[in-house]
This record gives C-alpha cells, sequence and structure tokens, in this order.
C-alpha cells in the first residue's frame, strides 16, 4: 500500500479555513442576507484559523506566555483606541469581555514570569479556560443579541458602573447577560464580524494555546 506524508492537523486547519475564507469571499461577492448562522460560521472558520495559526507558531512555553499576555495588552489597547479614538463606548457585556481579556493577560504575564514546568503549565491552563469559557459564554451571548432583529431587541438600560453602585450582584449578572439595546449595536466591523464575535475568536485561540503548552517538553 502506498504511504503518503502526514501533514500536521495545524497545518491541515489552516488550509482549510484559507479554503473557507476563499468560499466565503465568493458568497460575499455574489451577495446575500446576513444571518446568526452565517455569523456562526464566520467565527467557526476564524477560530479554526487562528488556532491552527497559534499552535504553528507556538514558541517555547516561557515566551509563549509572555507573547499571550502582550497580545492581550495591544487588545486592551485597542478596545480603549476605539472608545476614546471613535467614540464607541462599551456596553455591560463588553465591560465583562475586556474584564476576561485582562485576566488571561493576568494569568499569561504571571506564568511568563514563574516559567512554570508541564504540572504548573496545566494550573495556567485551567485558570485560561476558566475565564476564556466565561468570555466564551459573555462573547456569544453579545454575538446573539447583535443578530437579533430590531424589533425583539431589548430596551437600553443602565450602565455597568452604575448598576454596580446600586444593585445587588445576582441582579447586575441577570441584567447584563439578558442585554439592552446598547449590547445589540455593532459599530465596528472586520471582516463582516463585529467585536464581540473576534473576541469569542480569542477567547478559542487563547484557550487552545494553553492547552497545548501544557505538552511541551
Amino acid at each position: 500500500m502506498k504511504r503518503y506524508a502526514a501533514i500536521p492537523w495545524p497545518v491541515a486547519g489552516l488550509l482549510l479555513t484559507g479554503g473557507l475564507l476563499v468560499e466565503e469571499a465568493l458568497l460575499t461577492w455574489f451577495g446575500g442576507t446576513k444571518s446568526l448562522a452565517e455569523t456562526a460560521f464566520r467565527i467557526a472558520v476564524m477560530a479554526l484559523g487562528a488556532t491552527c495559526l497559534a499552535l504553528i507558531t507556538l514558541p517555547p512555553r516561557r515566551i509563549a506566555y509572555l507573547l499571550g499576555a502582550l497580545v492581550c495588552a495591544a487588545l486592551m489597547g485597542w478596545a480603549l483606541w476605539l472608545q476614546y479614538g471613535l467614540g464607541l463606548e462599551p456596553c455591560p457585556l463588553c465591560s465583562l469581555q475586556r474584564l476576561a481579556v485582562v485576566a488571561i493577560g493576568i494569568v499569561f504575564l504571571l506564568a511568563a514570569i514563574h516559567g512554570p514546568g508541564r504540572v504548573g503549565a496545566a494550573v495556567y491552563a485551567g485558570l485560561t479556560v476558566v475565564v476564556g469559557g466565561f468570555g466564551i459564554v459573555v462573547a456569544a451571548r453579545h454575538v446573539w443579541l447583535q443578530s437579533l432583529p430590531k424589533d425583539a431587541v431589548p430596551s437600553c438600560g443602565m450602565g455597568l458602573n452604575y448598576m454596580l453602585e446600586t444593585l445587588p450582584l445576582s441582579e447586575v449578572i441577570g441584567k447584563v447577560f439578558a442585554g439592552s439595546g446598547e449590547c445589540a449595536e455593532a459599530g465596528w466591523y472586520f471582516m463582516q464580524l463585529a467585536i464581540p464575535a473576534w473576541t469569542l475568536v480569542f477567547f478559542v485561540a487563547m484557550i487552545a494555546a494553553a492547552l497545548a503548552l501544557v505538552r511541551q517538553e
């Protein structure tokens, strides 16, 4: 039986992502209506591509943690530029996603300073999974709110800071996840995905990278 050279799965995933992006470009060129399913497809494609790229280029453990912390810092800098440079004020769900990004950045920074072995890397990966999983849930909820028709969008509510000052924490969490009108506004797009979609991609890629670092020697 003839044997063929094996292709590492991250490379195969990256090639698959490239093919799906070409297909997506053709579909966009010929037009079509946006839907939640279409947005979910785009998120899945970009998450696959970002994860595979991260795994292919994954450096030694300590350097990878440092780069991960720098990526989180860059994302926060970009978020602040969108807020103060372009005037896009964060909604409550945006604020929670920012907190998750900062938390992952802190985890990666501590890991870079620590320089852990496999056991320590597993602990840091566990923390990343917990925080990143929370971020995925928040971002997914945000994506869903942005997919609603205008007549189904909740009315605008109180800001996050005001709710934290005046309401019990359990009620704040309920109101934030229920969403409000400002959460349904998508003021910035890149490759037809809004901010919460890209943060969801980021959380998936960071979790995958953290888990992959556990297996490094």
